[in-house]
């Protein structure tokens, strides 16, 4: 539910650190519902988390959100964008105050023409990824939407974030009026 990756951090934070680099790297910080990339806009930089919590989500043409992740530190958004020389796939805001890595997508391009770490954290992120959807999908599948809830609410509780219920049912794939059945279906 909320995805972190330290080896990653760490990766990007041993750049940051360097001399050499510190020109190439910026860190930003962002406020709470400050947006760190917009969907279908171009995405000049790649971000890495090194604090806080964010949403990853589309907006879709009936103007209803779909939140597909909550991401955290060390976790990597707009590569997809930057390899591909596409504009953004989704949007991310921050639900907490976040400081993030910003590295100009030409910068970017250049450390995977030379560095093969940076290209198997890339893919192992890229796996990750890939299991964690299906695993959700199937989770879906398999349980109630009270048993997702309550996961959800244990997330908001051990990381002690509050989502709003639009948030939530945004990332159930439920609407809001369910999630509130669901909520009084475990109060009962």
């Amino acid at each position: 539910m909320l995805r972190t990756n330290q080896k990653f951090l760490d990766f990007i934070q041993g750049i940051y650190d360097s001399e050499q680099n510190r020109h190439n790297i910026v860190l930003k910080s962002f406020a709470k519902g400050q947006k760190l990339l917009y969907q279908d806009q171009a995405a000049p930089n790649v971000m890495l988390i090194q604090s806080g919590f964010t949403k990853c989500f589309f907006n879709e043409e009936n103007d209803k959100e779909f939140i597909v992740e909550f991401l955290g530190k060390g976790e990597i958004v707009g590569e997809i964008e930057s390899i591909r020389q596409m504009p953004c796939l989704c949007n991310i805001e921050a639900i907490t105050s976040v400081s993030a890595f910003v590295i100009p997508s030409a910068y970017f391009q250049e450390l995977l023409n030379k560095d093969l770490n940076l290209n198997k954290l890339l893919l192992e992120a890229f796996a990750e990824r890939i299991v964690n959807t299906s695993s959700r999908a199937s989770f879906q599948q398999l349980y109630t939407v009270e048993h997702s809830l309550s996961k959800l609410l244990e997330l908001q509780t051990k990381q002690e974030i509050q989502l709003s219920k639009e948030e939530m049912a945004a990332y159930l794939g439920i609407s809001v009026r369910t999630l509130n059945r669901s909520l009084k279906n475990m109060n009962s």
